[in-house]
């Protein structure tokens, strides 16, 4: 009895949703294009980091090789991009990564996904809006950090900020509003900034290209160690002289492969924010096309421009020159160009103002996922009659608006990074997983030949494992290398879950060592094993039969694209530090007990595998309205199977 209450339990968590794939069915309103999508994409990725990073990672990480750090970065981002897009193809719905675990590994994961990704859009948000005020403060001279600081200063270091933003919750208010008021409207700010944005860097890359020179990517340190710099030098724009260690080797690649591949690793976060599209499922008018085009494409043209900007930067001023906090304006300042630091200001406060609305317009729309499936409280569901997300809206603007008002957030933005990588590896391990199951017959569909005819359904069932009625496929290391059958089956459907799953344990075990193991014998023995494992699994995998099914878009290079973009995100992960894993248990233990007290038990999942068959017919058809052409596609099913068992 104990047993089979713990098997029941284990369903519970593991338990699966069942999506409707009809893009008409939608309680939002469908008015985004695939330009509004790119623009989203490019204004939540490319934030103020393209005004920053670049100066930052050049000087102490790549040097002038920064251009290929970007390209690294965003050669591993485009592969969680490529997961994304499929599964945007598959199932065009809103939930972005929640959504698509909860349709492939169950409903414990999507949860955890979910709330996770809240957290990292709610500190998004907030650091964002706290970054905003402090750049409009530094322009007006820091008269709103005197005034807070004088009037309203906050005693707890380690906890609260100095002084209670306020400016930054205005400007998180100010945007709720604007996201409350409709999904167009908002598309159509972020389209104006993000089109200022584009400009401003385009002047910038024009202006390096054209001021630059390519003496900057050829420097000898021997030269500028013995160089007798005088106070009239075109090199002396600082007091301080020039160190052996910031020089490095000199050249393009002054700080080696090794330089490349670390600045690479801070340059991906610069790509972090392409999956806010994934949440537009509902509210773009053709998604299986539109969401694929639109990630690929924003992740195209982020690359151009961290990439243009980095070498306009590194050709106009000698890269151990650079600043990293203002590289642009002293850059700028080298080349006798110091007006442009009015551009770089223009576009940096467009930039913000795009990377916030980034951050805020895919939070509701999780916590409106997840409070439709009733993982979440119900009432977070709630949609206003301009078909847009109210309730949840204003629960995430004041989330936002808490967490800037009383935190630095200096300490939090690390959470941001679990959320979104935890994402990315999810969603590559469900494409991997989803490819190469066996097709299953739809739940309407399933429900009317439950409700007609039960030894039709089950007729139905038999030839959905891929394999002729009446014969049993068994497990042997021949069929698990050479299958037999064209199309996936439930043994090879099975075989790569396991696979997937073991693969999973192993990457992580394996990320574990490399970023503590060091270099001790038995470290890099253990890591070389466990790489042989994965390239086994890995080769398990590819031997299986894919699904057949048409796509608008697929990841290609099947399964190895997805397992290398799970490396890259669980390697990245173990990279963060204790205090951001403590943090994040403490944030988990959270959303465990909002799980375990309310959403196992509202979970609509739950009560549809409770309702009778007939029951949930008769609910689909009121909500869906039962339309004409989900009546003839049930009854067209039951006709084709009929004349199929005649013959």
């Amino acid at each position: 009895m104990a047993l089979k209450k713990l098997v029941g339990f284990g369903k519970q968590l593991l338990r699966v949703k069942v999506v409707d794939c009809n893009t008409e069915d939608s309680r939002l309103s469908r008015c985004l294009n695939t330009f509004d999508l790119v623009a989203l994409g490019v204004g939540s990725t490319l934030g103020a980091g393209v005004y920053v990073l670049a100066g930052a990672v050049a000087r102490e990480n790549s040097g002038p090789a920064i251009v290929l750090s970007f390209l690294i970065a965003a050669l591993a981002s485009v592969l969680a991009g490529l997961c994304y897009a499929e599964f945007g193809a598959r199932v065009p719905k809103t939930g972005s990564a929640y959504l698509y675990s909860y349709v492939t590994v169950g409903e414990l994961w999507a949860f955890i996904t979910g709330w996770n990704l809240i957290l990292s859009y709610v500190i998004g948000t907030s650091s964002v809006a706290r970054a905003w005020s402090a750049t409009f403060d530094e322009l007006v001279g820091k008269r709103i950090e005197h005034f807070c600081t004088e009037y309203m200063s906050m005693n707890a270091p380690g906890i609260l900020a100095k002084y209670p933003d306020m400016f930054a919750v205005v400007i998180i208010f100010t945007l709720t509003g604007l996201l409350a008021f409709g999904v167009k409207e908002s598309a159509m700010v972020n389209k104006v900034f993000t089109c200022i944005n584009v400009m401003v860097l385009l002047f910038m890359v024009v202006s390096g290209l054209v001021k630059g020179t390519l003496k900057n990517w050829q420097l000898d340190p021997e030269e500028i160690l013995h160089a007798n710099y005088s106070s009239n030098s075109s090199l002396n724009v600082t007091d301080i002289l020039p160190t052996r260690e910031m020089l490095g080797a000199g050249g393009f690649m002054p700080f080696g492969f090794s330089g490349v591949l670390s600045g690479a690793a801070t340059c991906f976060y610069a790509f972090v924010g392409f999956d806010c599209i994934a949440t537009t499922g509902e509210e773009v008018k053709n998604p299986q096309r539109a969401i694929p085009i639109g990630i690929v494409s924003s992740l195209l043209i982020c690359f151009v421009a961290y990439f243009g900007v980095s070498a306009a930067l590194t050709l106009m001023m000698p890269y151990y020159l650079l600043d990293n906090k203002s590289p642009l304006p002293v850059a700028f300042k080298h080349v006798g160009w110091g007006g442009a630091k009015y551009a770089v200001a223009v576009g940096s406060l467009c930039a913000l103002s795009t990377s916030l609305l980034g951050s805020m317009f895919p939070l509701p729309r999780i916590i409106f996922a997840m409070a439709r499936d009733g993982l979440l409280f119900s009432f977070l569901s709630r949609v206003s009659e301009r078909k847009s997300p109210i309730t949840s809206t204003v629960a995430a603007g004041v989330m936002s608006a808490i967490m800037a008002f009383l935190f630095d957030l200096k300490d939090l933005v690390d959470l941001m990074s679990i959320g979104t990588l935890l994402a990315y590896t999810l969603v590559a391990a469900c494409v991997l997983v989803l490819r190469y199951q066996p097709e299953q017959p739809s739940q309407m569909y399933e429900m009317a030949n439950t409700h007609e005819e039960v030894e039709l359904s089950d007729s139905i069932r038999v030839p959905s494992m891929g394999i002729l009625p009446g014969v049993e496929e068994r497990f042997s290391f021949k069929t698990l290398l050479f299958p037999s059958h064209p199309e996936p089956s439930i043994l090879s459907g099975f075989s790569v879950n396991i696979c997937a799953s073991l693969m999973g344990t192993l990457i992580l075990v394996f990320s574990i060592l490399a970023v503590h193991g060091g270099f001790a014998v038995w470290n890099v023995a253990v890591l070389c094993v466990i790489l042989m494992v994965c390239l086994l699994l890995t080769f398990i995998i590819w031997r299986q039969p894919e699904s057949k099914t048409k796509l608008s878009f697929k990841v290609p290079l099947l399964p190895f694209l997805p397992v290398f973009s799970m490396f890259v995100n669980v390697y990245l992960m173990m990279q963060l530090d204790r205090g951001t894993w403590i943090r994040f248990s403490f944030w988990m233990a959270i959303g465990f007990m909002i799980y375990f007290c309310y959403g196992i038990h509202h979970s609509a999942e739950a009560a549809l595998a409770r309702s009778s068959p007939k029951a949930e017919m008769n609910k689909c058809n009121r909500d869906s309205g039962a339309s004409p052409e989900k009546e003839a596609f049930l009854c067209n099913g039951i006709d084709d199977k009929e004349d199929d068992d005649d013959l």
